[in-house]
């Protein structure tokens, strides 16, 4: 019986000290949660009574390189209600349908959602946010913010880009950018008691928006307008598809102008261009085909709805780096670079054009169906001719070919600062024979992208540095301080400086005297190539003319590239792209500071 009494005793007193060390923990807990943890979960406290609203940061704006607005912002403002603050529903629903153009339904399914805080519509304009205020309506939040806006609408759309509905970079330098532009957003945060209704005077607090940087470019308002109004002319003239336009500095790589007509309004990116349709002939139909007809156009609007996303992502495409195609008789200034540079031709070499050369079995047709005859190597780029440079291509040979593409970086990407550039479709070189060698050496079978030829172009006209094309110069906060300069990585030496002397020569004289001198300017010294190309299928018969010229022609400060898809009537290069080039250049070269010749312009002025 003791033993009975010692074994409760024990154990009696071993639950005790049990009691007393948890009872010990938790008064330990407690002090540390109350006396150390007491500012954390007093703030979580307060989070839970914090209704939370977003500042959205005004965005940075895009200048062009003379510091003109090319995109910026407008105060807009966002419609919300908080659903334990509504005390009139039918009036607040009523309100918001007139003031807001909105339908009723869908108005009312967000006015009586059980939730925090329920957004009805943002990007309304302030006009509408202050009467809307001015209701003073409980339960209903206008807070201002910031819509993209460009105040040229759809100049240089495809480069510019536009931003989505919460101001985030979609296409073009605003997506390329982002991290520059975007900027920090804000917060209104707001105490509410425990059914979430705001509490009376006790405010709001706020943390306020860090605004984007300015995005400083090389694009120039000035000769962008020129080149879309040259654009726009031979494009209604010819009645073409498309018209594209770069200007570039082929020093240095900075793109001045990037013209893709038809371009698209930057302020409405979601509303398709409608582009012309030929006319149709007019045709008499039974009341049986007129009830055929209108199923069928029932058909195509649903067709149309279902094709939108992809009508809309063609109508954004850039043509002038998203896409490729055969470059044609231009190409011909990297084949003549190319064989001037191995050694494998001169400019006084002799050659022979009958109008056709013979290749394996196959029969290569001159452009001039009688031929050129006797010519050298100077006339035969002069007169753009097909057999000079097959037998030039065959000369170099598939391996010094290849070689020389791979050393001009025809088979990387440029490295514009757009996005989505393409790279150039080339055959595999085990598959090149002497026909594709022939057709290649003057530009066809392969296909190439427009930023891609004229910074090729480019760097075989400067001295033979290869450049990088590019858009972006630097990077500016709202007070014009430059916090960021862009450098980009040139002096890869791609052909030597005779050969690109030489070849500035050779396309002052295509100009002068050959097949471009429709480009031609008196006082002025202008190089440049034609080019008349086929798309595929060759049977369609669809053409792509174009002309890539450059000025001074010893000093290069311009180089352009211009190229009409599709015109009807007459396509030759030379007679639809080059007096293109001289529009634009007549306008463009006395801007920059391009003075004509003094001994031309005082021969000029004493004939008067």
């Amino acid at each position: 019986m003791f033993r009975n009494k010692t074994y409760n005793r024990r154990k009696i007193l071993l639950v005790f000290t049990m009691v007393m060390l948890v009872l010990g923990i938790l008064a330990g807990r407690l002090v540390y949660l109350m006396v150390f943890c007491s500012q954390y979960y007093g703030q979580k406290a307060e989070d839970l009574h914090e209704r939370e609203r977003d500042i959205k940061a005004a965005r940075g704006k895009i200048l062009d390189a003379n510091g003109v607005v090319l995109a910026t912002n407008r105060t807009v403002c966002t419609i919300s209600v908080i659903h334990s603050q509504i005390e009139e529903p039918e009036e607040i629903i009523q309100v918001l349908v007139k003031e807001l153009g909105m339908d009723e339904a869908e108005v009312r399914k967000r006015v009586e959602k059980v939730s925090s805080i329920e957004r009805v519509k943002s990007n309304v304009d302030k006009e509408t946010g202050d009467r809307i205020r001015a209701y003073k309506l409980s339960g209903v939040k206008v807070d201002e913010d910031y819509k993209r806006y460009y105040p040229y609408d759809s100049l240089a759309s495809k480069v510019l880009g536009f931003t989505g509905g919460d101001n985030q970079g979609i296409i073009g330098l605003e997506v390329k950018y982002e991290e520059y532009l975007k900027g920090t957003s804000g917060k209104i945060l707001t105490l509410t008691d425990a059914r979430g209704v705001e509490i009376e005077n006790a405010g709001e607090h706020r943390q306020e928006p860090i605004d984007g940087n300015n995005l400083h470019l090389s694009l120039d308002y000035n000769i962008q307008m020129y080149c879309e109004q040259a654009a726009k002319r031979v494009m209604e003239q010819k009645s073409a598809d498309s018209v594209a336009v770069i200007v570039m500095n082929p020093q240095n790589g900075e793109i001045m102008a990037m013209v893709n007509l038809p371009e698209f309004n930057l302020n409405e990116p979601f509303t398709l261009v409608e582009t012309p349709k030929p006319e149709q002939p007019e045709e008499t139909e039974s009341s049986d085909a007129a009830e055929s007809s209108e199923g069928t156009q029932e058909t195509s609007v649903v067709q149309n709805a279902e094709n939108t996303q992809d009508l809309l992502n063609q109508m954004w495409r850039n043509q002038c780096i998203n896409d490729t195609y055969e470059p044609g008789s231009i190409f011909k200034v990297i084949t003549a670079a190319s064989a001037l540079e191995e050694g494998v031709v001169t400019v006084n070499d002799n050659f022979f054009c009958p109008g056709y050369k013979m290749v394996e079995d196959r029969r290569i047709r001159c452009a001039k169906a009688g031929g050129h005859g006797a010519e050298t190597f100077t006339q035969g780029i002069m007169n753009s001719c097909n057999p000079v440079f097959i037998e030039v291509g065959l000369r170099l040979g598939v391996d010094n070919f290849y070689k020389y593409f791979k050393q001009f970086g025809l088979l990387n990407k440029t490295g514009i600062d757009l996005p989505g550039e393409a790279v150039t479709i080339m055959h595999k070189k085990e598959n090149v024979g002497p026909v594709e060698l022939a057709t290649i050496s003057f530009g066809q079978s392969f296909q190439i992208t427009p930023i891609q030829l004229a910074t090729t172009v480019s760097s075989i006209i400067n001295g033979g540095e290869r450049v990088i094309p590019h858009f972006g110069v630097d990077i500016q906060d709202t007070q014009g301080n430059i916090v960021k300069t862009f450098t980009y990585n040139t002096g890869k030496q791609i052909v030597s400086k005779e050969t690109s002397e030489t070849m500035r020569g050779l396309l002052e004289k295509v100009v002068s005297e050959g097949g471009g001198n429709r480009a031609y300017i008196e006082g002025y010294s202008i190089g440049g190539k034609t080019a008349t190309s086929q798309t595929l299928p060759r049977s369609a018969h669809r053409y792509i003319s174009a002309f890539m010229g450059f000025a001074p022609a010893e000093n290069p400060k311009v180089l352009t590239l211009v190229i009409v898809n599709n015109p009807q009537g007459t396509y030759y290069g030379g007679m639809i792209a080059a007096p293109v080039v001289k529009d634009i250049y007549t306008n463009i070269l006395p801007y920059l500071g391009i003075e004509r010749d003094e001994v031309v312009q005082e021969e000029s002025d004493s004939a008067q």
